[in-house]
């Protein structure tokens, strides 16, 4: 196996921690932990001797240091930096490589380089914009990205999971495949929305919502991408009924996955003749079902934080799960 390769998948299974721990720091409501960027209050960890402290509260009167939560941003900004090198270190190696291998891919990545710079913005912007829904959402989909795209660049430029099949039965997969994969990542986006705009607790019950099927909600405020800035979204900025209609539509959206990705699982998986496709397909239904397990948990159970840190890292495996269906459907 290529050392790119190997890179890239070491990287993705760090950026699987990246995701992780941005989902931790943000559903523990330490996204603000640090006012300003890259820094934290103007340092480069979290003050911590008294005059570093007075003068981080000087100048940030109306964000007073909170260090346990500035702690967990400072920890996810490391985390992500070096993400970010590892990535650099994959595109460099690639480009000099191809100088003596024609073969070897170059232009994904270097638009993984572009994408975690991209990404960086989108965290500068996470902060300054002050937890803005349209930007937390694009930097949770920049993030699982980088994730899938580490992933699928290691399977193929790293030759895993070629093992030969039934070749028809592969390539009539791939419609399958392709859909599952578009409206899994239409129920992400979906979910980072729910969750930028605090409506994942608008409905405490579970099938109906507030006792009904079809609540009052307001679709006409739900899904505003842009209301300007200088507005802080911390905790969110609309009303139940506005909640209510985001909420619904993620489940209404899990409802889609659920049988478009399901639809593909089972199609896989009856193809005995062809063991990898068969066993991937397995898994995939396997981490589509624990998924679906922790949504109606998170619900059920008013959000606990290490069951909806879980539900991100289940959306992040899902993903993988259904981005390895789509290998194996091209191999």
């Amino acid at each position: 196996m290529p050392w790119t390769a190997r890179l890239a998948l070491f990287a993705a299974f760090f950026a699987l921690g990246v995701v992780l721990l941005g989902a931790y720091t943000r559903l523990s409501d330490a996204g603000l932990g640090c006012p300003d960027w890259p820094g934290c209050y103007g340092h480069l960890a979290v003050p911590q001797a008294e005059h570093e402290v007075a003068r981080a509260q000087q100048a940030f009167p109306e964000r007073p240091l909170d260090a346990p939560k500035a702690w967990k941003e400072m920890i996810h900004r490391y985390f992500a930096g070096t993400l970010g090198l590892f990535i650099l270190v994959l595109a460099a190696g690639a480009v000099a490589a191809r100088r003596h291998d024609p073969r070897q891919p170059v232009a994904l990545p270097v638009f993984l380089l572009a994408l975690v710079v991209f990404q960086a913005l989108l965290g500068m912007w996470t902060v300054t914009w002050l937890l803005k829904p349209v930007v937390v959402m694009a930097h949770l989909l920049g993030g699982l990205s980088v994730l899938a795209l580490l992933w699928w660049y290691g399977l193929r430029h790293g030759r895993l999971l070629a093992a030969p099949g039934d070749t028809a039965a592969r390539t009539r997969l791939r419609g399958p495949a392709l859909a599952a994969l578009a409206v899994l990542a239409l129920q992400i986006a979906l979910g980072g929305w729910t969750s930028a705009n605090y409506a994942a607790l608008a409905c405490t019950d579970f099938p109906t919502c507030g006792g009904q099927w079809w609540p009052e909600m307001d679709f006409s405020e739900a899904f505003v991408l842009w209301r300007g800035l200088g507005i802080n979204y911390e905790f969110g900025v609309l009303d139940s009924a506005a909640r209510k209609a985001i909420h619904v539509t993620h489940r209404l959206g899990a409802v889609a996955a659920l049988l478009v990705v399901g639809w593909a699982a089972v199609a896989a998986l009856r193809q005995g003749g062809d063991r990898l496709l068969a066993r991937t397909g397995a898994v995939v239904l396997g981490l589509l079902l624990v998924q679906v397990s922790l949504g109606i948990a998170n619900v059920v159970f008013s959000l606990p934080l290490p069951v909806a840190v879980a539900h991100n890292g289940g959306a992040a495996l899902l993903l993988l799960g259904v981005v390895t269906l789509n290998h194996v459907a091209r191999t």
